[in-house]
């Protein structure tokens, strides 16, 4: 645990004469394992361990107050409710817990809290282009942890669902090439500790406080944030508050009765769709019962399946609703943010917890880090029904969720249906009209990949030309766009988990790596250059990242728009058809209309400016930008 580990062993007492040693109470197991003086007046302690009913808990610090405990599932867990008082020092507390077989003690380090935060919590900014990892899959740093001694049998490159061995030192020694590619923040997919063979994607977590030892360690995530800190990059962690994996120890001995929706053995099944019949059948599993949230008439039981239903059939669903569930889930969210200054949190599954959990657990984070970045996944083609998980304003309900921002899953959707499947090219304006519903649009996180769906490049009717325009569109509509590792180098990939594959070069046994020109392919080379090149006019040119966007003219092929700030006017040119295309676009009216010079930026479209009108030839599947003066 870094500069906060635990002693290694715990004060255990001698038990009583005429005792058992089976019988004394012992803690194997406290969260927090460590906090920080003056970051919370107080903080909730769930101790695991036998025999903890306690009758009374004392520490040894005389401004650390045990307010009230609470012993559960027949003294597997006590809950231990600190507060702390003013002239608390640092050092680590000791708390010595009495019970009717004897007594044991947990430790507590608290800590000061670190001083420098210019380049910690930092949230994002328009002019961010996030690149999403998952960390087995991208570098091994350290072989060393391919197959820790508690998960034997774990690694293996060839089998799909193995743990590869990728891991956080990989990443960090990878930086440079990410800053020369001109990505500025890495969202990780989940980094906790994992409990099966096959989840080397971390979504089935078995410890909320560690890191998982395939990845390696806190200490390595440290380091991993403050590297990226370093050269002026930003870091995401990706939170699951609604469910963890099933070999997680809560499963088969939860800390009280309704600490989950349901048990292993009898539960809702969130595949279950018991809306189809009102809102129609969504194409992913489950997603048909977003609807149901979203309609002020629906009855609470008609989306009980989605909140309260186990993830896939398999993965436990938390009791969100449960206070000391809720407090557990904002104080762990806490803990990593403090422990390592990222400067925002992916959220997991938004739709399928509670609102009101999001209202506390964004109002207690916003409180401590003003700037952090809190980004919902919200997987739907409709804006009507995206927009209403979106932060900052209350909803029917009377709830604000507080997320910061969302991945744009209809321009996801938009982007792809137009490129793979013919839709016409004017869907994106379609798109951007209801960005009404949004407090804050030109927040949301654009994007036409991530590592839930097939890689674009695999995709049916993907081109290498298809690709190009696809990176064209998310890094010029409004947006913060996210990119998925790898498809700068036109990665494939199937279903998952073909779409995970390894990233060439990650290995020292790999014939080649993509991390350097000389290693790759002059196809992926190529894509490399278009997207280099088009995040440099990207960064040049800051009315591509932060400019309003104003729509000129759109059809079954070619959409044309400009992105406007107070310094300049940028003209896009998104041409979809095989075919060249000469457009005409009336200037007058539009603001546009006081342009009488054009300067090329990027790509290979002509534009004469004869008049009041913009005549452009925009060679076959292209996008082209263009300065406005």
């Amino acid at each position: 645990m870094g500069s906060f580990t635990p002693a290694s062993s715990l004060l255990v007492a001698s038990p009583k004469l005429g005792q058992s040693a089976e019988n004394s109470p012992i803690v194997t197991k406290t969260e927090p394992p460590n906090w920080w003086i003056g970051l919370t007046p107080e903080l909730l302690v769930l101790l695991t361990g036998e025999q903890l009913e306690a009758t009374n808990v004392s520490c040894n610090m005389p401004n650390l107050v045990v307010e009230r405990t609470q012993a559960a599932a027949g003294g597997n867990y006590l809950f231990v409710w600190l507060r702390f008082g003013a002239g608390l020092k640092s050092g680590t507390a000791v708390c010595r817990i009495t019970t009717a077989r004897g007594t044991t003690s947990f430790e507590l380090p608290l800590a000061a809290r670190g001083g420098d935060t210019i380049y910690k919590y930092q949230g994002l900014a328009p002019e961010d282009v996030l690149y999403l990892i998952m960390p087995d899959r991208f570098a091994n740093g350290d072989p060393s942890n391919d197959e820790p001694a508690e998960f034997a049998g774990s690694h293996d490159r060839s089998k799909p669902r193995a743990y590869h061995g990728g891991d956080l030192r990989g990443i960090q020694q990878h930086l440079g090439y990410l800053k020369d590619l001109g990505v500025t923040t890495l969202w990780l997919t989940p980094i906790a500790k994992n409990g099966a063979a096959q989840d080397y994607h971390g979504y089935g977590a078995v410890d909320l406080y560690a890191v998982d030892p395939h990845l390696g360690t806190l200490k390595d995530y440290q380091e991993l944030v403050a590297a990226a800190h370093r050269e002026r990059m930003k870091v995401l962690f990706d939170v699951v508050p609604n469910h963890v994996g099933p070999k997680h120890p809560w499963a088969t001995n939860a800390p009280q009765p309704n600490w989950f929706h349901g048990t292993p053995h009898q539960h809702l099944n969130t595949s279950a769709t018991l809306s189809g019949s009102f809102y129609g059948k969504s194409d992913h599993a489950g997603h048909d019962l977003f609807e149901a949230i979203i309609d002020p008439h629906a009855p609470p039981g008609l989306s009980r399946s989605l909140t309260e239903g186990w993830f896939a059939n398999v993965l436990p669903d938390l009791n969100t609703e449960n206070g000391l569930v809720a407090k557990y889930l904002v104080q762990n969210s806490i803990w990593w943010a403090e422990s390592s200054g990222v400067d925002g949190f992916r959220v997991d599954t938004v739709p399928y917890v509670s609102r009101d959990f999001w209202s506390r657990w964004t109002a207690e984070l916003r409180r401590l880090y003003p700037r952090l970045m809190t980004i919902g996944e919200v997987f739907h083609p409709d804006p009507d029904v995206t927009s209403f998980f979106a932060g900052g304003q209350k909803r029917y309900d009377g709830i604000d969720t507080g997320l910061s921002t969302e991945f744009d899953y209809p321009m996801y959707f938009g982007v792809r249906d137009i490129l793979l499947h013919g839709a016409p090219a004017g869907q994106i304006p379609n798109v951007l009209r209801d960005d009404w519903l949004y407090v804050r649009p030109d927040e949301l996180i654009t994007f036409f990949a991530n590592h839930d769906v097939p890689r674009f490049a695999s995709a049916e009717g993907s081109s290498p030309a298809k690709l190009r325009l696809a990176f064209g569109l998310v890094l010029t509509l409004r947006g913060i766009p996210e990119l998925y590792y790898g498809d700068e180098i036109g990665m494939p990939g199937g279903g998952d988990p073909d779409n995970r594959r390894d990233f060439p070069g990650g290995w020292r046994e790999d014939a080649a790596s993509a991390f350097t020109e000389a290693g790759r392919t002059r196809e992926q080379q190529e894509i490399f250059a278009y997207v280099q090149k088009l995040l440099r006019v990207r960064r040049e040119h800051p009315a591509l990242s932060a400019g309003r966007l104003w729509h000129l003219a759109a059809d079954d092929s070619a959409y044309v728009f400009v992105r406007e700030s107070e310094e300049e006017q940028v003209l896009v040119v998104f041409n979809n058809s095989e075919q060249a295309r000469e457009l005409r676009v009336p200037l007058s009216d539009t603001p546009a209309q006081a342009a009488t010079r054009v300067k090329p930026l990027f790509g290979d479209a002509k534009v004469e400016l004869p008049g009041k009108e913009i005549r452009i030839n925009a060679p076959g599947q292209s996008l082209s930008i263009f300065a406005l003066n």
